[in-house]
């Protein structure tokens, strides 16, 4: 055994759970549960040092995740993705440290492969029988590869409206898809019935506890990959917020095992304006983000009308000293061509967001010239060919 998971810790109420058996939600307020590791057991097993030899994924940070039994986990070897310093990206905009975490090359194409993989994993190992997600895309994919591998039943459920594509990628890997009139919302509603009909285990963004441990991998290999020194910005797309808010608690984790100092990045949240929830209450300064009528953007996966972890998100933002930003989708495409012609890398509309926010915030000097800048692209442009035509 060589993770230190110690318990699970209600977000909400901060009521304690054993992590001994599957759980999804708080069952006493219903809010997000998080993982919990013996920090000091981790310290003395593993220094910054000992990194340096081990495999080049996200389960050189194993002790700091949940899995127990690495030999018969299904894994398909997400994590340690390239960050790019981007210097004639940056020089023609006016950045002298611009970098860009480039998560689609990671399997399934897309950062939900680190999330998935962690979460169907632990779910195996406490005897989950079958799965179902509620996705607009890549979530739904990497759930799907990630069980193929468990060799466990997979049901995904997505809106009618999602780029074949999505939809071609999990029924090539064997899930049960289904295609629903309506949003992600719906398709979590769905999800639901299938739990209390079948016993289908939920693994709803941060609706489980483990999806998070896989994205908080990214900012563990920021700090790695960064000489342990982070960003001064982190700007992320973000529709459920499980890699700002997974990179925030990895951030806490690493200074109380002596890894980092106190210093932290602003974040930045990015959202589409045509579904900008956690945009509007942040600028509203409320501690939740109500419902977003209408959601409509081109990035499948920032169309999110209502996150379940929005507290978490802002108050990441407000401690961090960082910012929301709204953009539109012809300036997500335009920087996805950005981006591409400086860079090589074909960014899926999320990535080419946060590359539209950091031109708008550094119009507005919000961003400095010489900050040191990390862009998240979470996905490969590969799967959004239908825009290109």
């Amino acid at each position: 055994m060589v993770s230190c998971l110690s318990h699970l810790e209600c977000a909400g109420c901060g009521r304690t759970l054993p992590a001994s058996r599957l759980w999804n939600l708080c069952p006493d307020c219903g809010r997000p549960l998080l993982a919990r590791y013996d920090l000091d057991a981790a310290a003395r097993a593993v220094r910054r040092a000992d990194l340096a030899g081990r495999e080049p994924n996200m389960w050189r940070y194993r002790e700091l995740l949940p899995v127990q039994d690495l030999a018969g986990a299904p894994i398909l070897g997400a994590g340690w993705t390239p960050l790019v310093h981007t210097r004639r990206l940056g020089e023609a905009l006016g950045f002298r440290s611009l970098y860009i975490k480039d998560e689609s090359l990671n399997p399934t194409g897309s950062f939900k492969a680190r999330g998935l993989e962690v979460a169907v994993a632990r779910a195996k190992e406490l005897g989950a029988r079958a799965l179902a997600i509620p996705s607009a895309g890549n979530a739904a994919g990497a759930m799907s590869a990630c069980a193929a591998l468990a060799g466990l039943p997979a049901h995904v459920f997505m809106p009618a409206d999602v780029p074949q594509t999505f939809r071609a990628e999990c029924t090539a890997l064997g899930a049960e898809v289904t295609l629903v009139d309506g949003l992600i919302t719906d398709c979590g509603r769905r999800v639901r019935e299938g739990v209390e009909a079948h016993g289908w285990f939920d693994l709803s963004t941060l609706k489980e506890p483990y999806r998070i441990e896989g994205k908080k991998t990214m900012g563990y290999e920021l700090a790695e990959q960064m000489a342990w020194h982070l960003p001064d910005v982190i700007i992320y797309p973000t529709g459920g917020g499980t890699g700002l808010v997974g990179m925030w608690k990895a951030f806490d984790e690493m200074e109380r095992m002596g890894w980092i100092g106190s210093a932290r990045p602003r974040m930045v949240s990015v959202q589409a304006s045509g579904c900008a929830p956690i945009v509007r209450a942040f600028q509203e300064g409320q501690e939740h983000a109500e419902l977003w009528q209408g959601a409509a953007t081109i990035a499948d996966g920032l169309r999110v009308p209502a996150a379940i972890g929005d507290f978490l998100i802002l108050r990441a933002l407000r401690e961090s000293g960082g910012t929301a930003v709204a953009v539109d989708d012809g300036d997500m495409l335009e920087a996805v061509r950005l981006l591409g012609a400086h860079t090589g890398i074909f960014a899926c509309p999320e990535g080419g967001a946060t590359l539209a926010a950091a031109i708008a915030l550094k119009e507005q000097g919000w961003l400095g010239r010489d900050e040191a800048i990390v862009l998240f692209n979470t996905g490969t442009g590969l799967k959004y060919s239908h825009l290109w035509r």
